[in-house]
């Protein structure tokens, strides 16, 4: 793996999020967590997934921090920061860690705004931008009320497409086609899923369509010693880091 969590970031998820809970208890969020979005996915986006303090800690401490790699590895294979952004659109941003992600691929001039329904979460992406020295400001909203940018932006949505309802998913769509014919380029990141996910080939069709492209992603990883640490004894493998993505450079 070429890149690596930045250490004044994953210093301070340690310090805040290991000051009140034990190891033990953190790995326990870790595993309930997985247990979440393997076997009742379903239930995610009714904000179980922050329901209480073990898995909140998890969510910050290990899944941030992974899916800042997968998607730091994304943005670099794709040559997403190749050209100048000045905005970073985190639709669904969670803790931050993708809009973060291509910011600093982009050299970490542009301004990153997330919006996210968890208001704990919204306030862990503040720490995150403040950790990693980044222009950056969350607010607990609806994504699909927020005004979308044209040239010169990015809209990343980070593990958050799957998450919505079917209808907020269909609105979702040529909102974000719009964005690209208006200059702005988009992303789209989800797990490399077990089940079937039906509307994967319609978006995928759309965004080909519209110049875009699909992709599955393996990066061979490395992990910081507290993330390999909590993988281990919750008895996961993240040697290997999976990915699928829609990509979208934007018209001009």
């Amino acid at each position: 793996m070429s890149v690596a969590v930045p250490e004044e970031w994953l210093a301070d998820l340690e310090r805040r999020h290991l000051a009140e809970l034990s190891f033990p208890e953190v790995r326990k969020g870790l595993q309930a967590l997985s247990s979440l979005y393997v076997e009742r996915r379903g239930r995610i986006g009714t904000g179980a997934a922050f329901d209480g303090a073990g898995k909140r800690a998890a969510f910050a401490l290990f899944f941030g921090p992974l899916h800042f790699l997968v998607v730091r590895e994304i943005v670099d294979a794709l040559g997403a920061a190749a050209a100048p952004l000045s905005r970073i659109l985190d639709l669904g941003c969670g803790t931050g860690p993708a809009g973060s992600a291509w910011a600093l691929a982009a050299g970490g001039s542009p301004e990153v705004s997330g919006v996210e329904r968890s208001g704990w979460a919204t306030q862990e992406a503040r720490e995150t931008f403040r950790a990693l020295g980044l222009r950056g400001r969350a607010a607990a909203g609806e994504l699909l009320r927020e005004r979308l940018p044209g040239s010169g932006a990015g809209i990343v949505l980070g593990w958050a497409v799957n998450e919505l309802p079917d209808g907020a998913r269909e609105e979702l769509l040529p909102r974000l086609l719009e964005a690209a014919r208006r200059g702005a380029r988009v992303l789209v990141v989800e797990p490399i899923a077990s089940r079937p996910v039906p509307w994967w080939a319609g978006w995928a069709k759309a965004i080909a369509e519209a110049g875009g492209r699909d992709d599955l992603w393996r990066f061979p990883s490395s992990l910081p010693p507290v993330l390999a640490l909590l993988d281990k004894a919750a008895g996961l493998d993240h040697r290997i880091l999976t990915a699928r993505s829609l990509w979208l450079p934007g018209a001009g």
